[in-house]
């Protein structure tokens, strides 16, 4: 009986705790992928479009862009509710 307690407690903690790593590991690839195109996206849409022919103002669609990536990471950050995998109550 106490075998089978300590593998209950072990193995299935620790294949519970990969399986979340896993698919954290995937979602949050999968938003960075995602958030790199349309960020690559915005920056050659601006230089293309709404800075076209400014020479001087070459630098403004990459500051935007760097803005704009900055705004995306304090949102993300703030929006973290779980930092642990367990947390034991006591």
């Amino acid at each position: 009986m106490l075998r089978a307690y300590i593998k209950q407690e072990t193995v299935g903690e620790l294949r519970g705790t990969w399986r979340w790593l896993g698919w954290g590991a995937v979602g949050g690839i999968s938003i960075l992928l995602g958030c790199l195109f349309v960020l690559i996206g915005v920056l050659r849409l601006l230089q293309s479009t709404v800075f076209e022919n400014s020479t001087s103002l070459s630098w403004l669609p990459y500051f935007i862009v760097l803005a704009t990536t900055i705004a995306l990471v304090l949102f993300s950050q703030s929006r973290i509710r779980k930092p642990f995998l367990y947390r034991k109550e006591i």
